[in-house]
């Protein structure tokens, strides 16, 4: 006769509550709200909301967006792993004051931000005057707006990757220096593996973050039609006219592309994860 098996301890309630929980939620908070964003679009009618997503100016608004958000991330992506690098790496004066200004846009209001980017890089301001003189704009321009971007999404990279990089065993790339490998190919072949599902959340992660900026970028990218006009702009301008079909219609669009986009990331990351574990 076999002893009889005793349910496990858990500190929470039972699962079929804490699930109910969970839906309700999520349901309030995200499903409920994005269903009422579709919804509303659908009032409008097909053409209404093919007119509204297909004009010039708000495809324009899209390809800006989505366009300087990813190259904004990629570019996080870079100069955050070589940042996450020196802080985790090596000791150094200040380091610690360095590692506490990286979560400064999480706090710092993004009007603040956009004002104080804004008057560095205006036409008139100490690094915009420079730039200037050499016939570069940076404000009010498209690479106002990849600016912000950046600004707003670095901390997303690092954070991310830094406690990957603090728990990665160092005598891992000391045993493959051991056996002959160069700098490089330890980094490749050992370092890099190891850090790339935690660099592409922290892809994602800053991504996510600039494609829906708003307060940072609307004061220095001057918000000219067809060339620096963000899409979250567009939506507000819709609201304002009273065109609410078409807010929630260009919202929508935005909305399924960024769905697509992080899915694609997030695959990358899965297949990293698992081709990682099969190689160890």
């Amino acid at each position: 006769m076999s002893p009889p098996r005793h349910k496990p301890f858990r500190v929470l309630p039972g699962f079929n509550l804490t699930l109910g929980y969970t839906l309700l939620y999520l349901s309030l908070l995200v499903l409920i709200p994005l269903s009422a964003v579709f919804i509303k679009t659908a009032t409008g009618g097909w053409d209404h909301f093919w007119l509204t997503v297909t004009s010039p100016r708000v495809l324009a608004s899209f390809r800006l967006s989505f366009g300087m958000s990813l190259l904004a991330a990629a570019i996080n992506s870079v100069f955050g792993l070589l940042l996450t690098w020196s802080l985790v790496r090596y000791r150094f004066p200040g380091r610690k004051i360095v590692d506490a200004l990286i979560d400064l846009p999480f706090a710092l209001p993004t009007a603040v931000a956009g004002i104080a980017l804004t008057a560095i890089y205006a036409p008139k301001g100490w690094i915009g005057s420079l730039a200037t003189a050499y016939g570069i704009r940076i404000a009010f321009t498209p690479w106002g707006v990849l600016l912000a971007l950046i600004f707003i999404g670095l901390p997303f990279v690092v954070r991310t990757v830094q406690p990957v990089l603090e728990d990665l065993e160092v005598e891992l790339e000391e045993a493959a220096a051991s056996l002959g490998a160069p700098r490089w190919e330890t980094f490749r072949r050992v370092t890099f593996p190891a850090l790339l599902p935690a660099l592409l959340t922290g892809f994602a992660l800053a991504f996510a973050r600039a494609v829906g900026e708003y307060g940072s970028v609307i004061f220095i990218a001057g918000n000219i039609p067809m060339v620096s006009e963000i899409t979250p702009l567009m939506i507000i301008t819709k609201l304002e006219q009273y065109d609410y079909t078409g807010a929630t219609g260009i919202a929508a669009v935005m909305l399924l592309l960024s769905f697509i986009l992080l899915f694609i990331i997030n695959g990358l990351q899965v297949w990293s994860t698992r081709r990682i574990g099969r190689t160890v």
